[in-house]
């Protein structure tokens, strides 16, 4: 009995440190993207950023749309435009990304992306092992959840990248959450491995919380996405009104180098729109596991209302995209809101109302 306690607290100590060594190369990953966003040349940047407002120009011949060196400068065509937008909007072609299509930033987003998948190991590894010093599934509290959670974003997006979608601009944004999260973790919400009580002792725990981090997971993806639709819409809309104030050398400079807004908006979209049946499915596990633990399938429970109140955000936000009038900002604001109402659901329910949710603890 002892020599498997033992056992169980070094695992859990082995756990912490793999935790904190993942947060180290996470914070590699995070200065190899700034170095990936900050010397990426901006002469691609620029010929995509003159595209937005230069006029439709007439067919060229083949020879006069090639590529021409010239005493060392290249001169290329006008960039393509990769998704079309919405009737009534824009078609603008997607930004070079955030190496600026050189060489030089190429190879510090790679080396970004190789640390951040070293870091994900990292990572996988403290979670899979502070499963094995509880024996039970790694999500029994709010430190093991947010592990977790951060864990499976991560994952999404390599998965993404192996699938090679034009993805590699989240890559800032996500370790920069990822390092604020585990650092929440590991600082504030951190709780010691213990047994879970008995009427978390069930196969649900299994299928419902999974089922809720990695919709989670996915709808931060679709958040971070929405979120850069607003600025990139806003940054056009600017550059197709000569006579208006324009964007300044700041803004333009991170701003041009990500997808047109049409791609985050439709990229969000998709997201959203794949994942809300598995939240959907969330809910109705958390139901059954409701009945079976409390002998109710609902009893308007903080976390059971907030998760629907979510739900009911997120179908409204499908319902904005599908109805004539609402595609664009308006959508993507409740795009935010939704989400919003998860993080709440997440944090808020959990660590400052009281329920039957709330024996987990923090």
């Amino acid at each position: 009995m002892n020599i498997a306690a033992a056992a169980n607290e070094t695992m859990a100590h082995n756990s912490n440190l793999l935790v904190y060594s993942a947060m180290a190369i996470y914070t590699l990953a995070f200065l190899a993207h700034m170095a990936e966003w900050v010397f990426g040349s901006r002469s691609k940047v620029g010929r995509t950023a003159a595209a937005l407002t230069a006029p439709a120009a007439a067919p060229t011949a083949p020879s006069a749309r090639a590529a021409q060196q010239r005493g060392g400068t290249a001169v290329l065509e006008r960039p393509k435009v990769i998704t079309k937008a919405v009737a009534g909007s824009r078609d603008v072609p997607d930004g070079p990304g955030a190496a600026g299509g050189t060489e030089k930033g190429d190879l510090y987003g790679r080396i970004a992306v190789s640390l951040t998948v070293l870091a994900w190991a990292l990572h996988v590894g403290g979670v899979v092992t502070r499963a094995l010093s509880v024996e039970r599934a790694p999500w029994g509290n709010m430190y093991e959840f947010s592990t977790t959670f951060a864990a499976v974003a991560v994952g999404l997006y390599l998965l993404l990248l192996a699938l090679k979608k034009n993805v590699r601009w989240i890559g800032l944004p996500l370790v920069t959450t990822v390092l604020l999260d585990l650092g929440l973790a590991v600082s504030v919400l951190y709780t010691a491995s213990d047994q879970l009580v008995p009427a978390l002792h069930s196969y649900w725990l299994w299928i419902h919380v999974s089922c809720a981090i990695i919709s989670g997971a996915a709808l931060y993806l679709g958040a971070v996405a929405t979120l850069l639709f607003l600025f990139r819409d806003r940054y056009e809309a600017k550059l197709a009104d000569p006579a208006g104030k324009q964007p300044g050398a700041f803004a333009a400079s991170v701003l041009e180098r990500l997808p047109a807004a049409a791609s985050l908006d439709k990229f969000a979209y998709r997201v959203n729109a794949t994942v809300f049946p598995l939240w959907t499915f969330t809910i109705i596990a958390g139901a059954i596991w409701a009945e079976a633990a409390w002998g109710r399938y609902w009893g308007w429970d903080p976390k059971e209302v907030w998760s629907f109140i979510t739900w009911v955000a997120y179908a409204c936000y499908l319902h904005a995209r599908a109805t004539a009038g609402w595609k664009g900002r308006k959508a993507a604001w409740l795009g935010l809101i939704a989400f919003v109402c998860y993080l709440f659901n997440y944090y808020g329910v959990n660590i400052f109302v009281t329920g039957l949710h709330s024996y987990a603890g923090v």
